[in-house]
């Protein structure tokens, strides 16, 4: 393969007390995907899937056939979003426990600590803390240690440069992040497991952090084109909506809309060309399904626009040593985000099989 791809993995695809306490009985990442409604002219929802159906990551068949359909084209690994809010709580932790119990399936996997607070923000409700993220100190970050020494060990967890890949994805939230890395790498040393491979996901502006990180990479799409003087088509969609019905009253909120292809045009500016850059490539994006009017759209997203960004991707690491090439997706399965490369009804294995012929030799 050209590059080492590594799909971020969302394990919240089957019920848990909590959710079932904020959004309702049953609630999983589903629910706001089947529920979600075009909101302008053009914008298809809702995404259906195809090959693997509604599937419930409580079940290892599930598990069984994503990794079979990932290994068949061209992803490395899964990345899995890990939760550890302080004080030993963790949520979602299900589908990552079982693959570790059961050994299956037999394929790769690192985690990226998903270290921020659940507000209702994407709804409108910035103020409702759900569960708040926190950093107790030096004992904490022990306890998160061994909690997960098991996935350490494991022979399938992936590594750069045989050290295990960490992301953190609020590294600018995380102030004592060089403490926590000293602390896990002296635990690692002394537990003889493998040291840490730190990559720190940024928010725009793009930039390593001086915490002792090893790498970075970033975070698309959400407080990027903007903040690049990149203009959303907010006006030319009101203006459909107005030439199809010149007698609307009012024009309802619409959500930021951009073009992918013009994100696609400016995903890797000169920051990003860093020997300390690792790219994240973004097949799609459409969070509406989880936050309605309150999301953002990158419309027109294609299986052959998709080939160009992660060629461009490709392009940024090709020179690194065959170890170090890595590209992280956003993401396998954030259905409700509307970024995966999981099939869909509309088209199929398509975005599969573009990753596929564009990565390998």
């Amino acid at each position: 393969m050209k590059a080492r791809l590594i799909a971020h993995y969302l394990p919240q695809f089957h019920p848990i007390p909590e959710n079932d306490l904020w959004w309702g009985k049953g609630f999983t990442e589903w629910t706001n995907t089947a529920n979600a409604k075009p909101l302008f002219p053009g914008h298809i929802l809702p995404n259906i899937p195809a090959d693997l159906g509604y599937y419930d990551l409580r079940l290892a068949e599930s598990r069984e056939a994503q990794a079979e359909l990932a290994r068949e084209y061209g992803i490395e690994g899964f990345c899995y979003w890990h939760y550890w809010f302080g004080g030993g709580k963790r949520l979602l932790e299900r589908p990552l426990n079982e693959v570790l119990n059961s050994g299956n399936p037999d394929f790769p996997f690192c985690l990226s600590w998903a270290n921020h607070t659940w507000s209702g923000i994407w709804h409108g409700c910035p103020d409702r803390i759900l569960i708040e993220q926190t950093y107790p100190g030096v004992n904490d970050y022990k306890s998160h240690f061994y909690c997960m020494l098991d996935a350490f060990y494991d022979h399938r967890y992936m590594k750069v440069d045989g050290r295990n890949i960490f992301c953190i994805y609020r590294p600018t939230d995380f102030k004592d992040a060089r403490i926590f890395m000293d602390t896990w790498r002296e635990l690692a040393q002394r537990e003889r497991a493998p040291d840490f491979f730190f990559v720190a996901i940024t928010d725009y502006p793009w930039q390593m952090p001086e915490d002792g990180y090893d790498r970075f990479t970033t975070n698309p799409p959400v407080g990027q084109l903007p903040y690049q003087g990149i203009k959303s088509i907010n006006e030319e969609v009101e203006k459909e909506i107005l030439t199809a019905d010149p007698d609307v009253a009012v024009i309802p909120k619409l959500p930021q809309i951009y073009t992918y292809k013009t994100f696609v045009k400016n995903a890797f500016p000169e920051v990003t060309r860093r020997r300390e850059f690792f790219p994240c490539v973004l097949p799609n994006w459409d969070n509406t399904p989880r936050s309605g009017r309150n999301g953002f759209v990158l419309q027109g997203a294609t299986p052959e626009l998709y080939r160009q960004h992660l060629e461009e991707a490709i392009g940024l690491v090709e020179n690194n040593a065959p170890d170090q090439r890595v590209i992280f997706v956003k993401s396998w399965n954030e259905w409700a985000e509307g970024n995966y490369l999981e099939p869909d009804l509309m088209w199929g294995r398509a975005y599969l099989e573009t990753t596929i012929n564009t990565i390998k030799h």
